[in-house]
This record gives C-alpha cells, sequence and structure tokens, in this order.
C-alpha cells in the first residue's frame, strides 16, 4: 500500500466518541467498506502481500473477518475457515476462551476445518488488545496447523497486542 492509499484509507474510517462505552474512541470501518476505493485498496494491499506465499488456508474471525478473510482466500487461491462466537458452527468444534476490552468471550472453529500441517493466514478487522487473535492462534494449533502471519486493517497500538503476539509475525494497514 503506497502512502499515498494509506492516508486516503486512513480519511475513510470513521472515528465514533464514547462507544461503546464513555472514554473509547471507535474506529468504525464501515466507511471504508461502504467506499469502492476504500475497499478496493484494502483487498488488493493483503492480497499483494500474501499471494504466492503458499498459504491453505484464511482464518477470519467472526463477524467483520469474514469481510476481508474470504475475499483474501479468493484472491490467493486458499480456502477461508470461519472463526465462530460459540454456537454458531453445526458441526464438532474446537473452542477457546479469551479477554475482550470489555469482557469475555470464546471463539470456536470446526475440528475437520484444515489439515495438520496447513499454513494459516488469520485475518480480522481490528487488533486491540489482542485477545481474540491470540485465541484464534491457539485453535490454530490445537489442530495441528502453523500460523503463517495475522492480518488486520487497524491497529490500536497503545493497547499493546503486538506484545500477547510477540512470537508470530503481525501484519496491519493502519496504527492508531
Amino acid at each position: 500500500m503506497t502512502i499515498k492509499e494509506k492516508e486516503e484509507l486512513k480519511k475513510l474510517v470513521r472515528s465514533v466518541e464514547d462507544f461503546p462505552e464513555k472514554g473509547v474512541i471507535f474506529r468504525d470501518i464501515t466507511t471504508a467498506l461502504k467506499n469502492k476505493k476504500g475497499l478496493k485498496i484494502i483487498i488488493k494491499d493483503f492480497t499483494d502481500r500474501y499471494k504466492d506465499k503458499g498459504i491453505d488456508y484464511v482464518v477470519g474471525a467472526d463477524a467483520r473477518g469474514f469481510i476481508f478473510g474470504a475475499a483474501i482466500a479468493y484472491n490467493i487461491g486458499a480456502g477461508f475457515v470461519p472463526a465462530r462466537k460459540p454456537g454458531k458452527l453445526p458441526a464438532e468444534v474446537e473452542s477457546v476462551e479469551y479477554s475482550l476490552e470489555y469482557g469475555k468471550n470464546s471463539i470456536e472453529i470446526h475440528k475437520d476445518a484444515f489439515e495438520k500441517n496447513s499454513k494459516i493466514l488469520i485475518v480480522d478487522d481490528l487488533l486491540a488488545t489482542g485477545g481474540t487473535a491470540k485465541a484464534m492462534v491457539e485453535l490454530v494449533e490445537k489442530l495441528g496447523a502453523k500460523v503463517y502471519e495475522l492480518a488486520f486493517m487497524i491497529e490500536l497500538a497503545d493497547l499493546k497486542a503486538r506484545d500477547l503476539l510477540k512470537d508470530y509475525k503481525v501484519y496491519t494497514q493502519l496504527k492508531y
């Protein structure tokens, strides 16, 4: 992504103060997604980064990781695997509990989502505390696959999620 594209993309992200609670600035990506050029910048950058890397599967986090993950997987010739909130997947699942900025949750992947030693790209819209990302790494590794990299559109750098993910490669398009 060029510096100009990065600046353009950052202008398309809406900042909503005091959401979901007072004192928080929410980085709303829906304004970038609805913009044809913004969406193209996002997906093209991820595609260019991951094409020809031999990635077998892209794992996208519920729910906005699905938006990027499926498009990236299609563009790089990989499969797409959704990592869902509890109770959303119909077959046998593996599950990991994690902490978020505002509480606890868990995330699940089908036990037969991919083969052992598969090369996995994990994708989500936002890297904040790293709880969801770390849980997805744990799920991938529990199922015997290898994490190639974690990719996010936005990183909230002050929350220091990279400390939690220090053993993994992390790529973000925008930092706040």
